[in-house]
């Protein structure tokens, strides 16, 4: 037997830490089959309730010393909707549409869901999946790009949360690789894209696409030190990392895909920007370029969220509330169209990704729409650092 199938982990011997033994040696994609025995979906978590958002904010912000004060002023969008984010009911779906899809192809691997910031916790996770026998999971975390918050972070809450459970020798941890340009991931955004485009020109007979449509791409802010940390220093991405090169890389394959965007402008736009004003983040702002959507001729806007895998927060607040805004302040037809959420494709191919590592599928042969990838099954060494709190120990990456 071996040591995944047994629960006895030496991480003294690994160079990963809590990794299988097919992982365990640092490879950039794993071709030695594993047995997992669950399959462990990891998110960020959400409020369910009035009296949950500030203790949710907290959990969030964790280790920044933000008084309550500050944190009642960024949660006017929680308590809009209630106090309730939609994040953990989309788990759900999710969570109930990975296991039908795991049923329909006959794969006998139990869904075991945590949150990094709200229940259920990630060590309460880890708790029942022990208790129930599981010793080898693969983590499916709900990001598809690199970056701290995005892929890093959560594999140090998966080493916090070993750490905080006593399982550190008794569980394996893997992960599967960040899938932004995973043929799943990326297919409910071409159909997206065709949609709203013909949306736009039912509404408005008489536009032109190529002089008065604009596409723009959004994605989560992060600040600009992050990014520029994000992904391996050896790819020599530039200022905006990683992040900001997949996500541009996804929005050209999405382009290219649909027949009526041919020649249509396009940019990358960010949103849901925090901090302070000092701090650089990533530019330009969805609703500054929106504002400036007239002066340049724009009479119609098709927002494509490529950064998120649902509607949460930052899709219903950011986008449907605040850009739709700016889109009526400036006089222009706005769509949003939507994110992948239990899409089959979507749930299809986070399934492949689980396959990938059960059978060890060579790099060569996974499938992946740009040239960056397919992404690393084992993080690379100083991938996403934290520019503020630098390295942290972290599973499925090679130290630091």
């Amino acid at each position: 037997m071996s040591e995944a199938t047994t629960g006895a982990v030496n991480v003294g011997q690994q160079r990963v830490r809590n990794a299988s033994p097919a992982a365990a040696d640092g490879p950039e994609h794993v071709s030695e089959p594993t047995a997992y025995d669950a399959i462990l979906l990891a998110s960020f978590g959400g409020p369910e309730g009035q009296e949950d958002v500030i203790p949710f904010l907290r959990n969030v912000t964790r280790g920044r010393g933000i008084p309550d004060e500050r944190l009642e002023e960024v949660a006017h969008h929680y308590r809009h909707f209630g106090g309730v984010s939609p994040i953990n009911a989309q788990n759900r779906e999710l969570k109930a549409a990975l296991e039908a899809e795991l049923a329909d192809r006959g794969i006998d691997l139990p869904v075991i869901w945590g949150n990094r910031n709200w229940d259920p916790y990630l060590a309460d996770a880890l708790r029942d999946a022990h208790a129930d026998g599981h010793r080898t999971l693969i983590a499916i975390a709900t990001s598809a790009y690199s970056s701290y918050s995005s892929c890093r972070q959560y594999r140090e809450d998966f080493a916090a949360a070993l750490a905080e459970t006593g399982l550190e020798g008794e569980l394996v941890i893997d992960k599967v690789r960040q899938f932004f340009d995973h043929p799943g991931f990326v297919a409910p955004f071409i159909d997206g894209l065709e949609a709203g485009l013909a949306e736009v020109t039912t509404a408005n007979p008489e536009i032109d696409l190529t002089t008065e449509v604009e596409v723009l791409f959004t994605t989560h802010s992060i600040p600009t030190a992050d990014a520029g940390k994000s992904g391996p220093a050896s790819r020599g991405f530039g200022e905006g990392g990683a992040y900001e090169a997949q996500h541009r890389a996804v929005a050209e394959v999405v382009m290219a895909a649909v027949d009526s965007a041919e020649g249509v402008p396009w940019q990358l736009v960010f949103q849901s920007r925090s901090g302070p004003p000092s701090q650089p983040w990533l530019e330009p702002d969805i609703n500054d370029v929106i504002a400036s959507a007239p002066e340049r001729g724009i009479k119609a806007v098709v927002i494509v969220p490529i950064g998120f895998v649902s509607d949460h927060m930052e899709v219903m607040w950011d986008l449907d509330n605040e850009a739709m805004e700016s889109c009526r302040e400036a006089g222009i037809h706005g769509v949003r169209v939507p994110t992948p959420g239990v899409d089959p494709a979507y749930v299809s191919g986070l399934v492949d990704l689980v396959i990938e590592r059960i059978v060890g599928t060579p790099g060569s042969a996974r499938p992946a729409t740009t040239e960056l990838g397919p992404w690393y099954d084992v993080c690379r060494p100083g991938c996403c650092e934290n520019a503020r709190l630098g390295f942290r120990p972290a599973l499925a990456g090679l130290a630091p």
